[in-house]
């Protein structure tokens, strides 16, 4: 079967824009051939800095064609009905329709309507142009005196059609002024001459003789490769960058790996500041020498041909624009060095951190405040973390932080240790950031924890009161990731933490007593209404983490609507026990029985129109089960409450499995709608003792399944 070649010839591409603009245009040609009844077997783009290109094979020659009916008018109906029926039908007069009866409609209209399919290339040459001319590049540009809109300038276009074996056609069409052909063009330097191509793959081996790997993956492949070979025949380790190969595979089209130097003194800068450096400004990936385990004085660059000198003065002058910029930040790094971090500190008062929530000044006093709060009930001596509370956001005014904002929270530690200041002290100002992402790991230093805690829960509560919060996919503070980190830290760590005592220490403000609202929610206690909005958000946060990581979210709102469940440590460890119950055979059954006699109880208490709560009177229990089933509860329910008291989850588990078959035997032998007033309501109580014994593990109203 036949096969499509285009190729969108044009001046540099964007390397960020490249890998999405390949997938679109797959996605946009193979949507609009579907569309128009043209299947096909499979479909690859291709991106190089110059060319933007997609082969798809396996395509029929020609559309099927068409027959379709399309139904009109009833016989007999008005002028203007019948007029638009043969229009829209195409037909001339109402003899090239037919009639066709219906038992409950009567006789109407119908017009057979016979579409032959076109030829393949002729749909092509509709689709393309259409295309090029909405493809959504993230800017665009026009150029000369035509209208069409591109990233930069398209100079040509390539578009070829035909089986293997035979020789393709160009597909013919025409945008602002630039014909299609089978004509491209390779490396910009190396062997600009226009190459004739056919299919795809004539036309990358063709293209790889004119210097162009149009291949992306490739590309990124021969760089990796070539860039170890090389710092390994020089006795030195590549230190890989994804996001670097990445950009620079969208550089160049004939990758050539070389190696430059710089003066050893610049090593006295941080191994991060160099890498930085030399990767902002030229690019250049940097290596490390295995003995020492810091980087050694040289980098690699990727330059996009090959030279006469093989390559001496790119390489000489990269060396002198990395140079000046490594003069640049060993400034910058000594200046830091001598001015120190506690004489920044007075500039966060004329800082705003947020109009609504005061100065960067006031922001640390607070998570000073917070963190001393905390550094107890983490393990933490409370000096230390009150210490590193307040340089932790110290490094934000150095000249490196404001030249690379990237190493934030990193340089604070390297000045930290710079000045002598305590070890803990120093890795909490860089890890009280952490997590910054799903993939990031979270602070176990005690110290660390602390201030990372402070920093996240007075965000939160700041922006909750202010009223700032996560709406639908909107969240410019990052208020979600902020909730996933206190949530990830007090879990990975197996911390106690009640939650709504850091947020009390936190929200300082005098709020007033209209703000203030009881919730038996969170332990009976007062709190402003916007902490417990906070609170139910962190409910949500973890019931999506724990969710991905394959927990049941109705677990985690069965045991969040207890009393007092905060403390998300103890919250995990308790759904866990009652996930593992709920998989047993007696959790099975109890959880029935239980829906049972709640639905029993919620009809009847409607029909009464009051509740009916225990205890039971034992002097209405007449039947053997009820008095089995009484006793059980009366065993039970002490038993539950001493296991969850000394958090053995799974002993009260285990407690609450003998209510099982005591509950089953009570719905076999006994009618709790007895036609005796007090034999029925004192059952109807009984049921509501089950309710109340299950209560001191979970919710059962909210287990689904």
């Amino acid at each position: 079967m036949p096969d499509l070649l285009i190729e969108l010839f044009s001046e540099e591409i964007p390397a960020r824009m490249q890998a999405q603009a390949a997938e679109q245009l797959k996605k946009l040609v193979t949507d609009d051939l579907v569309e128009r009844g043209l299947l096909y077997e499979g479909a690859k783009a291709f991106v190089t800095p110059r060319r933007l290109a997609l082969a798809v094979h396996g395509l029929p020659g020609r559309q099927a064609d068409q027959r379709e009916e399309k139904k009109g008018p009833r016989v007999g109906a008005p002028e203007g009905a019948i007029a638009g029926f043969l229009k829209s039908a195409g037909l001339s007069s109402l003899d090239q329709a037919t009639v066709q009866s219906d038992p409950k409609k009567g006789d109407f209209y119908v017009a057979v309507v016979e579409k032959p399919g076109r030829p393949t290339p002729e749909v092509i040459a509709e689709i393309i142009p259409a295309i090029i001319r909405r493809f959504p590049w993230p800017k665009s540009m026009r150029w000369g005196a035509g209208s069409l809109k591109w990233v930069r300038p398209l100079h040509s276009i390539v578009a070829t059609f035909g089986a293997d074996g035979d020789e393709p056609e160009v597909v013919r069409f025409e945008v602002d002024g630039i014909v299609s052909s089978n004509v491209t063009y390779g490396h910009r330097f190396l062997a600009p001459a226009p190459i004739t191509v056919k299919r795809l793959d004539d036309w990358m081996a063709k293209l790889e003789a004119a210097k162009v790997v149009v291949d992306r993956d490739r590309r990124k492949d021969i760089i990796l490769n070539d860039a170890k070979d090389l710092a390994l025949a020089s006795g030195l380790e590549l230190v890989e960058d994804e996001g670097l190969l990445d950009e620079v595979a969208g550089l160049v089209e004939w990758p050539v790996v070389l190696m430059g130097a710089f003066e050893e003194r610049f090593l006295d800068i941080p191994d991060e500041v160099i890498r930085a450096t030399i990767r902002a400004n030229q690019k250049c990936f940097v290596l490390k020498n295995p003995a020492t385990g810091r980087l050694a004085n040289r980098f690699l660059l990727i330059s996009n041909l090959v030279a006469s000198d093989d390559g001496a003065a790119i390489v000489a002058g990269n060396e002198r624009v990395i140079r000046a910029r490594l003069s640049d930040a060993k400034f910058f790094w000594d200046t830091d060095r001598v001015n120190g971090l506690e004489s920044r500190m007075p500039r966060f008062q004329s800082i705003t951190f947020h109009e609504k929530l005061g100065s960067q000044a006031e922001r640390i006093e607070r998570i000073v405040r917070l963190a001393r709060e905390i550094a107890p009930k983490v393990g933490a001596e409370p000096a230390l973390a009150e210490d590193a509370a307040a340089f932790c956001k110290a490094d934000l005014l150095t000249e490196v932080v404001g030249e690379f904002p990237e190493l934030q929270g990193l340089m604070g530690r390297y000045y930290a240790q710079d000045e002598g200041l305590a070890s803990e002290v120093a890795a909490a100002c860089e890890e009280h950031y952490k997590p910054q992402g799903p993939g990031d790991r979270v602070p176990t230093a005690p110290v660390s924890i602390a201030v990372a805690l402070a920093d996240k829960i007075d965000t939160l509560v700041g922006f909750w009161a202010i009223d700032e919060k996560p709406t639908g996919s909107k969240d410019p503070y990052a208020l979600r990731r902020a909730a996933l980190g206190v949530i990830r830290i007090v879990l990975e760590n197996g911390l106690r933490v009640r939650l709504s005592a850091p947020l009390l220490v936190s929200d300082s403000r005098d709020w007033g007593e209209t703000r203030l609202i009881h919730s038996r929610a969170f332990g009976d206690l007062v709190l402003p209404v916007h902490l417990i909005d906070l609170l139910s958000f962190f409910a949500d946060r973890l019931k999506v983490h724990l969710r991905e990581h394959g927990a049941r979210h109705d677990l985690v709102d069965a045991v969040f609507a207890l009393e007092g469940q905060d403390d998300l440590f103890l919250l995990v460890d308790r759904m866990t026990a009652l996930a593992r119950f709920l998989d047993t055979e007696d959790g099975k059954t109890l959880l029935a029985g239980y829906r049972r006699a709640v639905n029993i109880l919620r009809i009847e208490e409607k029909k009464d129109g009051r509740a009916f709560t225990g205890p039971t009177n034992a002097a209405l229990l007449k039947e053997p089960a009820e008095e089995r089933l009484a006793a059980a509860i009366d065993d039970v329910k002490p038993r539950v409450a001493a296991a969850v008291a000394q958090e053995d989850f799974a002993a009260a588990m285990t407690a609450l499995a003998d209510l099982r078959a005591p509950v089953d035997a009570f719905f076999e032998a006994v009618t709790v709608n007895d036609p005796d007033p007090a034999l029925r309501e004192n059952r109807l109580k009984l049921l509501d003792e089950i309710r109340a014994a299950t209560r001191g593990i979970a919710d059962f109203d909210r287990i689904g399944g």
